[in-house]
This record gives structure tokens, sequence and C-alpha cells, in this order.
């Protein structure tokens, strides 16, 4: 990559920092955090939970039961909100791609180089992950820097602390994910159903700390319903895990055999399953033989 095309890269990108107003140690330590790492951000006041008001046409209440199971969680439609308002800004500015970032977070010391590689790269990503809170495996199929690749993961993966988007994924949050239906790490985890490209940094360059005393995590049980939602849950999550596999199985294997940069099949662990090729590991995920 030229220095040239590097500078035009970075100059595309917005980086928005979600952090509540009520938050500011939060906010400080990021500002550490993000100037060692030379990146200036715009800071994008999360929406409180404690104060919004849940009858709000962006929430489907019904919608979100049937499908998530649970009752309203107003710290949840607050971070679902302060996301889709990212996306709205990176589409009212002069910017092709944004990092989204959360206040609860810890970066490498090549993080700089793993956002400007990942630029270099943009055709090959609408969404492109840099934190998690899951340990699915990851599928590497192209070189990023000397000691990081992409990579697909083909089952669900929770956690939205920092990712990169382009304006085709910031459409999509705008116009599509709202009313609220879903967490908003489980609705962005569902870009394989229009068509969109979802990839992640492997290995996993931000550490999302959990450690942090979490607003949304904190009274979760509070909001859970009896068993019998069961009944609605899991045939959609059933039918979500399905079309997640397949649909992200087909787009690692047209990059597999695309040549391009490809890197040879391996797990989340780095190695390649003795004996095992690609289609061999999709046929005993589908219990095919």
């Amino acid at each position: 990559m030229t220095r040239a095309k590097t500078r035009t890269s970075e100059a595309s990108l917005a980086i928005f920092l979600i952090n509540l107003d009520r938050a500011g140690d939060r906010l400080a330590a990021m500002q550490g955090k993000l100037k060692r790492a030379g990146l200036q951000f715009q800071r994008v006041p999360a929406v409180d939970g404690r104060v919004l008001d849940i009858q709000t046409s962006d929430f489907a209440e019904q919608a979100f039961r049937f499908k998530h199971g649970r009752r309203c969680n107003p710290a949840e439609v607050g971070c679902f909100l302060s996301h889709i308002e990212c996306a709205r800004r990176l589409l009212a500015s002069n910017r092709e791609y944004a990092l989204i970032l959360e206040d609860d977070l810890v970066f490498p010391d090549d993080f700089a180089d793993v956002v400007a590689a990942a630029l270099e790269q943009n055709e090959k990503w609408d969404i492109l992950r840099l934190s998690t809170v899951s340990s699915g495996r990851k599928f590497r199929f192209s070189s990023l820097t000397a000691d990081r690749d992409l990579a697909v993961t083909l089952t669900r993966e929770k956690g939205s602390g920092a990712y990169m988007i382009n304006r085709r994924a910031a459409a999509w949050f705008v116009d599509a994910l709202l009313p609220m239906q879903l967490p908003f790490d489980l609705a962005f985890d569902l870009e394989f159903l229009v068509g969109l490209r979802s990839a992640f940094v492997f290995p996993v360059p931000v550490d999302q700390q959990l450690g942090l005393p979490s607003h949304i995590q904190g009274q979760r049980r509070r909001f859970h319903r009896s068993r019998a939602h069961y009944l609605t849950v899991m045939p959609f999550r059933t039918f979500i895990e399905t079309a997640r596999f397949l649909m992200r199985l087909t787009h690692l294997l047209a990059h597999l055999m695309s040549g391009h940069g490809a890197k040879p099949f391996r797990t989340s662990d780095g190695e390649r399953p003795p004996g095992i090729a690609v289609g061999d590991y999709a046929a005993q995920q589908t219990g095919e033989t």
C-alpha cells in the first residue's frame, strides 16, 4: 500500500465513540487510548436507557419478544439506538467508512495498522468486526497484516464493542434494522440475509473489557420471560443459524477459491484440521456424509 493510498483511505474514515454523558471516566480513559493509537474520534452521546421513552416507534416490543424471548431492557434499546445514530452520522458525512467504538475497550499496539490494512482491503467486507465476546471458530481467508488475517465465522457472535462499516452497511442499519427487534449485536450479525459481507480480523484485536460494570448486563435477568417463550424463539433461531451457516460458508468458499490472498484453511487456533478439507468440514457441520 502506498503512502498516498493510505492517506486517502484514512481520510475517508470517520471514528465514532459511543459514550454516556454520565460515564466521564470511561471517556477520559478512551481519549488516552485513542490518542496513543494516533486516532482522532468524534464522541457520540449514547442514548441513555434510564430516561428513554420505550414507547418510541423505534422499538417493536412484540417482535422483540417473539424473536428474542425477553421483555424490553431499556439499556439494550439505548445501546441499539446509539449504534444506529453512528450509522446516520456516517451517511450524513462525506466519509466512506466508519470505525464505531464502545467505551470499554483495550486496543493492541498494532491497532492503527490493522485499521489502515482493513481499509486497503475494503472490497472484502461491508462489516468488519474487531471485537467479540464469543469464542466461535474463525476461518481465515486472506492475509491482512503480518500478524492478523481476515476471517469468517459460521456461527453467531455476540458483542459490538468495535467494528467498521461502509456506507452500504450503514444504510442497512438505518433503513432495515429499525424498529428494533433484537439487541444490536444480534441484529447486525444478520447481514447475510440481505447479501452484505461480514468478516472478522483474526486474531481478534480489540478486547472488550467485560470486567467493567456493564450498563446492559447488570440487571438482565429481570427481563427474562418464562420457558414458554422458546416456542417462538427456537424455531426463529434455528432458521437464522441454518441460514447463517450456509450463506457464510458460501462466502468463505468463494474467497478461498478466488485465490486472491487466500490462506490455508485453518480453525480459530490457527491449525488446519488433519485430513479435513473445506467441503468435508461443511458436511460435518450440516450432518451430511
